[in-house]
């Protein structure tokens, strides 16, 4: 597995998900919470699917949607 990076905005690699999946975190919103995955600027438009598909493979459950939650302090696009 290496340094496969699955969530580039919050630096999540492949291992930390199936660690955290391994320790119980077996649906959408604990993994979310645990690894930190769709919390960064793209809120999961580049990772989700990618998370959803390993959690299930691994036995989880991916019913349920996560809570995206906008950034406290929006950036004006020009500071990206």
């Amino acid at each position: 597995m290496g340094k496969t990076i699955v969530c580039r905005c919050e630096d999540v690699t492949l291992s930390e998900l199936h660690h955290a999946i391994e320790r119980g975190h077996d649906d959408l919103e604990s993994l979310k919470r645990y690894t930190g995955f769709a919390t960064g600027y793209c809120q999961g438009k580049s990772c989700l699917a990618l998370c959803t598909t390993l959690l299930r493979e691994k036995g989880g459950s991916a019913d349920m949607p996560i809570t995206p939650r906008p950034p406290f302090h929006p950036a004006p696009l020009a500071a990206l």
